[in-house]
């Protein structure tokens, strides 16, 4: 098994998570994720690899020694989909897992959020992953079964300020696993959805959380009484998309720390600025 490399492990990978790392748990499968190349789409193609997936990422190929094929695309255009789904085929000859990871997110007042920035979130979360569903069932998965992961977020359930436009376009992606799930569960497919929570080191979380005494406080109002590191939320992927969750599908995974139920829907911000996109 490859040991951690400083260049790709980086600090809410500790050592206590080592001994977890089981390098047959995806031997040999293929996976693709979008949004893989930075926070917790790369820490998520980070833990496949070392449990023995094949995914995009030289760095991390280096480290694992598992082989990558990385890929650029716009998940809002089905042609470039269709062919970097080709060319991952070409390379590895299936693909066994996708990870819906690509998304896009602000702060912003409902009343003053431009048209076109709600529009290019709706896209961009929502109708991407719909249209990545989609190119791999008519590429691969309809014929030989596969397991698809949607990440998603807690935003919509209790209306999170400032966020209609992720919460909206989140809460659509967990109807369309439901959805999913319902019709593609005949042909071996399993769908499910992995909503994180404040997740240390990623750009949402410092963006929601606010100044840092504010972040401080509202830390404790988790019941876990910390933010989750993406490590954590990986290995909630990790089992969604294993063996482990073989006879699960149609669920959404809260990865948390129980957040979602008291966590303040309030945030501290200088509304002089809005979303124009």
């Amino acid at each position: 098994m490859a040991q951690p490399s400083p260049d790709v492990i980086e600090d809410d990978c500790l050592p206590e998570y080592h001994h977890l790392f089981c390098p047959n748990l995806l031997r040999d499968k293929v996976a693709f994720i979008t949004g893989g190349g930075s926070g917790i789409g790369f820490r998520i193609a980070e833990i496949f690899m070392r449990h023995g997936c094949h995914t995009a990422s030289r760095k991390l190929a280096a480290a694992t020694g598992q082989r990558c094929l990385p890929l650029s695309l716009d998940v809002r255009a089905p042609l470039a989909i269709m062919a970097a789904v080709d060319q991952a085929l070409k390379e590895f000859g299936k693909i066994d897992i996708l990870i819906n990871c690509a998304a896009g997110n602000f702060l912003c007042q409902a009343s003053t959020l431009s048209f076109n920035a709600f529009k290019t979130v709706m896209e961009i979360d929502t109708l991407g992953t719909f249209n990545m569903c989609r190119v791999l069932y008519d590429k691969f998965f309809h014929d030989h079964g596969g397991v698809i992961v949607n990440i998603t977020a807690t935003l919509g359930n209790r209306g999170q300020v400032l966020q209609v436009h992720a919460g909206s376009a989140k809460a659509a992606v967990d109807a369309m696993t439901r959805h999913l799930a319902v019709e593609w569960g005949p042909q071996n497919i399993r769908v499910n959805s992995l909503a994180p929570g404040p997740i240390s080191g990623t750009e949402g979380f410092l963006r929601l959380s606010g100044p840092q005494a504010s972040m401080s406080r509202r830390v404790l109002t988790i019941p876990l009484q910390r933010p989750g590191n993406k490590t954590e939320v990986a290995h909630g992927v990790l089992y969604l998309a294993s063996p482990l969750a073989s006879y699960v599908t149609g669920a959404v995974l809260v990865v948390d720390g129980g957040a979602w139920l008291t966590y303040p829907n309030d945030i501290e911000l200088d509304f002089s600025s809005s979303a124009k996109l």
